[in-house]
């Protein structure tokens, strides 16, 4: 065998272990950043949910001639701001889901208020639409959380793959950025629940 035949096999040997190293980082890179923009639909998605049920509801309560109109009226408003809000789940950043999660916070603050306020409406109460919308948001509610923390979940995966080394070289290479996990609004530790219960 010819002396510079070992190196040159050497080399190949290196260069395809190298190229199969950074391939591999980068498939598992993109593999982990789709599935946290996915994640995130799926965050949008249950928002979705809980504004079309919020749209029946309004219409449900507007049937009831007495109900508070300024109550209403929040509720309306909140939700047209709510879905207003709109994020490129391929460009992600801190601002953009802070003013979602701000949007969607006002929303859940005068939906809130609406349901406390029905209290008082035994007709509304008893109404057995409103019971099952109201049914109906509370799984709502529970399905935007566990969307919620799907989404974190991928985040940190995601993060994670990109910032240990050595795949944090390659991450700057290829331009793969850090992305920013959903987080509750400040102050929002000390927000009244929704309440769904008005059987007391």
């Amino acid at each position: 065998m010819k002396k510079w035949l070992i190196p040159l096999i050497i080399i190949v040997i290196v260069g395809f272990g190298m190229y199969s190293w950074v391939k591999g980082f980068n498939n598992t890179a993109v593999t982990l950043q789709e599935d946290a923009k996915t994640s995130w639909s799926n965050v949008e998605s249950s928002y979705q949910r809980r504004n079309d049920l919020i749209g029946n509801l309004v219409k449900t309560v507007q049937g009831s001639a007495d109900f508070e109109r300024s109550t209403l009226t929040e509720v309306i408003e909140a939700r047209a701001k709510a879905t207003s809000v709109n994020v490129d789940a391929g460009n992600l950043n801190a601002q953009q889901i802070q003013e979602f999660s701000q949007a969607q916070g006002g929303l859940t603050s005068a939906l809130s208020r609406l349901l406390v306020s029905v209290e008082r409406y035994p007709d509304l109460k008893s109404n057995q639409n409103f019971l099952n919308l109201q049914n109906q948001l509370e799984g709502t509610e529970n399905r935007i959380n566990i969307a919620r923390n799907r989404f974190n979940e991928n985040v940190g995966t995601y993060n994670k793959h990109i910032k240990i080394f050595p795949n944090s070289i390659f991450a700057g290479w290829f331009d793969f950025e850090e992305m920013t996990r959903y987080q509750a609004d400040e102050g929002s530790e000390n927000a009244k629940e929704v309440e769904f219960n008005f059987d007391k």
